[in-house]
């Protein structure tokens, strides 16, 4: 996949992710947040092979939290976004899923 094409797919999960926001849908903020980086893990991924990675992105996200070759920064971000919410849809961390992903996001393009 072309980097074009991701950063395409990308904005596509971040414009879901706001428009799902906007209704008070944090849920799915969460969950467009973690497509997001799964897309960017998904291309970084094509140059820097990761043996059992997979390719849905909560596993990539897993993967990438205890990869020590990453940023503690992007592991930190990869953590919050594969934290499950309590039953009342509170999170253990006070962050915004679209601002982890976007640190992942910004690491994994760059390289």
């Amino acid at each position: 996949m072309n980097k074009e094409l991701v950063i395409q797919n990308i904005e596509k999960e971040f414009t879901h992710g706001e428009q799902a926001r906007k209704k008070g849908n944090e849920g799915m903020v969460r969950v467009c947040a973690r497509r997001a980086a799964g897309v960017a893990i998904a291309y970084w991924l094509e140059s820097h092979r990761r043996d059992g990675w997979g390719i849905d992105a909560m596993n990539q996200l897993r993967n990438l939290q205890f990869d020590e070759s990453m940023p503690q920064s992007v592991r930190e971000a990869a953590l919050r976004l594969t934290t499950k919410i309590t039953e009342q849809f509170t999170s253990a961390f006070h962050t915004d899923p679209i601002q982890d992903s976007k640190i992942i996001i910004d690491y994994l393009l760059q390289l």
